[in-house]
């Protein structure tokens, strides 16, 4: 059973429990690691549990039929997802792998729906969440078919920074030009140039293994 502050520092959702829901779902969380390029899950498994991931960097995406590979997004530390896989109780329709050496929290599907069931606050929580993930995706539709790679990488990059899915990011991402290549769904190549184009423009700064945004507002709206 991990601890209740540590559930706290981990799942900004944990804050607005009551501390009998706190022991609940404390009771109901366990953590693995995982290895670079490691699945946490394959599409098409029945994987019954909501993922929060603690540190690291995981992708969410899928293999077309013609053995394309479709990267739908990219989840950094603070993130929790599958929580419509779970409502629905359905396999899973694409596959989540980390990245880098990644650790994920995994709340089993009984504690998830004790909370659903019991806790106002975790609702509030859950509703603000998809509705958010509804926005991210219609979103992605549309820049994905609108904007070419600088805009599509700029729009990816601002995602990883939204108030709601990531509650306690800063202005600072610790991820390499590969891996924003990788969650943007372009070469590592074509992603460095991208990435100096909106650093020429001011939007970010480019450090060893990381990246700065300096305009959020003007990331999240980039070729519009």
């Amino acid at each position: 059973m991990i601890a209740a502050d540590h559930l706290k520092t981990i799942a900004a959702w944990a804050r607005d429990l009551t501390e009998r829901e706190i022991e609940v779902a404390r009771a109901g969380v366990n953590e693995r690691s995982f290895k670079a390029n490691e699945f946490v899950s394959m599409r098409g498994d029945v994987f019954d549990y909501w993922t929060g991931v603690v540190s690291g960097l995981v992708k969410i995406g899928t293999i077309s039929r013609s053995g394309k590979e479709v990267s739908i997004t990219g989840l950094t530390a603070g993130a929790w997802f599958g929580e419509g896989s779970v409502l629905k109780n359905e396999p899973r329709r694409y596959d989540i792998v980390a990245m880098r050496d990644s650790r994920v929290a995994l709340m089993d599907r009984t504690t998830f729906f004790w909370l659903f069931e019991n806790s106002v606050g975790f609702n509030r929580f859950l509703v603000s969440l998809l509705n958010e993930r509804l926005g991210q995706f219609i979103a992605l539709t549309e820049y994905g078919r609108m904007l070419d790679a600088t805009g599509r990488l700029a729009r990816c990059i601002a995602s990883l920074f939204n108030p709601i899915l990531y509650r306690d990011a800063n202005r600072h991402l610790d991820i390499t030009q590969e891996e924003i290549g990788a969650i943007s769904g372009i070469s590592r190549q074509k992603a460095n140039q991208c990435l100096q184009t909106l650093e020429k423009e001011g939007l970010l700064r480019l450090e060893y293994g990381g990246v700065t945004v300096i305009d959020l507002e003007r990331l999240s709206t980039y070729g519009e």
